[in-house]
């Protein structure tokens, strides 16, 4: 039977429809996304809480002329498929598909790239100053889940809006939820949406009574909807947003489609910023994502059906660095009292979650905040305590400003946990922690360091809360190399390395997760006929200059999951030039350019960052009659 959806290629051809086929649009549409992440993995919970909203938004605006900025991307799928992009969706998220998020370069209705959160309101206040500037009369609609409120930007955008009052509309998401249940002021303020429901439900029961009222009820209904739209004000969060000088509608159901498209071309009549409070379920429309939307809120490969991954999606018997981390701090903690932990609104994902619940006084969940969230930590520091906040490497880039001034400066003992460090795969470039060597080793007093291996990294982590200065400990996404973790905590020193093989053709000197790989490669070598030695650096500042220089081999290979730029290879480069140490050097790891989404392993591969691209490298460089000389 032929779906309404199969003849939806842009949204000019949903606006061709009634609005009462749009409900049925939107069935089709959750069963479409299910079908294809069912087997692509992706963010599935909260794409079905937007389908209505999204064909809503598409119905009334003229886009792309108007400008719907999608925050973060988690909620666009909906959009994704209506905007031509239908017939490529099963490529979601794989190397060289469609991206995961919104980008640009992918559709003319993609009006901002996003990938990390609250940055929709100061971008489309952005377009809708440039639109009266240009006076091309384009709208700028900005969706935010509730979630992403509760970062600092989400409120800068807010505060200049009310300011210089351009015609720019916010879509308030309201799902209670963004990875994690939210925390916070905000959110609890939020959740008092409650009120609004009943005094919508008392408002109308009200009107009923005062219209009936011979002669005088259309009178008193003047009188008495201006102080019913004083006391809803008063007792729902419209109160807030009516304060930074928005006007406040809603709440609204988010999943009926005629009351939102109603809504919607009211708005349009309305001078100023505008804020609609839509009220969303989290993972509509699949009963398994209603129930659990933080396990489906980002999902490998499923079966429809139940639910449950699929067994070759599973992650393998090791475990991940991530759980290897969290059930260290409570280790470290037990003895401790001084540790605390800090998560911004990723307790699942940092492993954090046992750790709140052995320990949840000394446990902090700052939202979607990781300024906030350093500079607290530095609080905590600078008042006796050893502060560990973990934070994914691409967002610890966020509170760059924080670590220099509020941590580093000060030389407080905060120590930053990067997990996702590396290569994460299918988020592609805004997720892939590829740059926090370069953004981090270069600011005094700071350490850093990353282990080889998931035991390694209880030992650097546990050392890490005895050193009394900054840290960062950066280590990869998912499982570990399957070695013991069941050994007492012992203290690595600040600045050594270990050597693991020696060799006289060649020394291979990498870092964190490209040790494994490069003894690997060195097996491959030995094979060929090059005798190549391996030192685990361990720690990127401080280099163990000692170790290092009186172990190299006339030629040098260093290999990281990092930028090159800035990396670890700089470092070494840097010693050796401090030094006066001739010899070739090779430099391994990530080149000057964003990384496209895709499977780590392939990706791996494709970069020379796995065991045979290595040993390529090495052995072309050895072989090779020039070099970089120094």
């Amino acid at each position: 039977m032929k779906r309404l959806l199969d003849d939806i290629d842009s949204p000019a051809d949903l606006r061709a429809l009634e609005v009462e086929e749009l409900t049925v649009v939107a069935d089709e549409l959750r069963g479409f996304i299910i079908e294809c992440v069912s087997k692509t993995g992706g963010h599935l919970a909260s794409s079905l809480g937007a389908v209505d909203l999204t064909l809503a938004l598409h119905y009334v605006f003229n886009t792309p002329k108007d400008r719907i900025v999608w925050d973060v991307g988690h909620q666009a799928y909906a959009h994704k498929i209506l905007t031509g992009r239908k017939d490529r969706f099963h490529t979601l998220r794989t190397r060289g598909g469609i991206s995961g998020f919104p980008k640009i370069t992918e559709s003319e209705y993609d009006a901002f790239g996003a990938g990390h959160s609250s940055t929709s309101i100061s971008a489309a206040l952005g377009m809708a100053a440039a639109s009266e500037l240009s006076g091309s009369g384009a709208k700028a609609i900005a969706v935010i889940g509730d979630g992403s409120l509760t970062a600092g930007i989400a409120f800068e955008g807010l505060n200049q809006a009310g300011d210089i009052k351009k015609d720019v509309i916010v879509i308030l998401n309201d799902n209670e939820m963004s990875i994690s249940k939210n925390v916070g002021a905000l959110s609890s303020f939020l959740s008092r949406k409650i009120t609004g429901r009943m005094a919508n439900k008392l408002k109308s029961e009200i009107e009923v009574f005062i219209k009936s009222i011979p002669m005088i009820g259309d009178k008193l209904m003047g009188i008495a909807k201006r102080a019913e739209d004083s006391l809803i004000t008063l007792l729902t969060p419209g109160m807030l947003f009516e304060g930074l000088g928005f006007h406040y509608i809603g709440p609204i159901d988010g999943h009926n489609i005629s009351e939102i498209v109603d809504t919607l071309n009211n708005v349009g009549t309305l001078k100023g910023p505008v804020l609609i409070h839509v009220l969303t379920t989290k993972g509509k429309g699949y009963l398994p994502a209603e129930n659990d939307p933080s396990s489906f809120h980002g999902v490998s490969a499923f079966n429809r059906k139940t639910g449950k991954a699929i067994k070759g999606a599973q992650k393998g018997s090791a475990l991940s660095y991530t759980e290897v981390f969290g059930s260290t701090m409570i280790d470290i903690a037990e003895s401790n009292d001084r540790i605390v932990a800090i998560t911004a609104a990723m307790p699942a994902g940092t492993g954090l979650n046992n750790f709140a619940l052995r320990f949840p006084e000394r446990y902090f969940d700052v939202g979607i905040a990781e300024q906030h969230g350093l500079t607290f930590a530095a609080g905590l520091a600078r008042e006796g305590f050893v502060p560990v906040t973990a934070i994914y490497s691409t967002f610890m880039g966020r509170a760059y400003d924080e670590i220099f001034h509020d941590v580093c400066l000060q030389n407080l003992p905060v120590i930053m946990a990067l997990d996702r460090a590396g290569i994460v795969g299918q988020d592609g470039p805004t997720h892939h922690g590829l740059f926090d060597i370069s953004y981090l080793r270069h600011l005094p007093n700071i350490i850093c360091a990353a282990p080889k291996d998931e035991d390694e990294l209880r030992h650097l982590l546990y050392s890490a809360t005895q050193y009394g200065s900054p840290v960062a400990l950066r280590y990869p996404r998912g499982g570990g190399l399957g070695v013991d973790t069941t050994g007492p905590l012992k203290k690595i020193e600040p600045g050594t390395a270990e050597v693991l093989k020696v060799g006289t053709d060649v020394t291979i000197i990498a870092i964190g997760s490209m040790v494994a790989p490069a003894v690997e490669a060195s097996r491959k070598l030995k094979a060929a006929g090059i005798k190549a030695g391996v030192i685990n650096a361990r720690f990127v500042k401080p280099l163990d200059e000692e170790l290092i220089l009186k172990t190299i081999a006339g030629t040098v290979v260093t290999v990281e999951e990092n930028a090159l730029q800035g990396g670890f290879g700089s470092a070494v480069l840097e010693l050796f030039e401090e030094h006066n140490v001739a010899c070739r050097i090779k430099r391994i790891g990530v080149p000057d350019r964003y990384v496209e989404q895709g499977l780590p392993g392939e990706l791996k591969a494709a970069l020379g960052l796995d065991a045979d691209g290595i040993e390529k490298v090495v052995k072309e460089f050895v072989n090779s009659v020039s070099g970089i000389a120094l």
